[in-house]
């Protein structure tokens, strides 16, 4: 099950459940559609993949399954791919 992340890893930025600017790659790292477009050009800086759009879990069952409260970001902020 995905974490659902609560911040962008880059700005810091909230990013609750139901955002639909939220993009993940392929090992859940989280971003908002604006840095991993413009600072980020669509490549993770943690593992060099692309995004896809984070899925929104359906109200109903975020009770049952809460997103993730932990908060992971980049403290020196964004940076490109290797």
């Amino acid at each position: 099950m995905l974490q659902l992340r609560p911040n962008c890893e880059c700005c810091d930025r909230d990013l609750p459940p139901d955002a639909t600017d939220a993009v993940i790659c392929s090992f859940e790292c989280t971003f908002c559609k604006s840095c991993a477009d413009g600072v980020l050009h669509g490549r993770c800086p943690n593992c060099g993949g692309g995004f896809s759009p984070r899925p929104l879990r359906p109200p109903q069952l975020l009770a049952k399954y809460p997103a993730s409260a932990e908060r992971v970001s980049n403290q020196q902020g964004c940076r490109t791919a290797a």
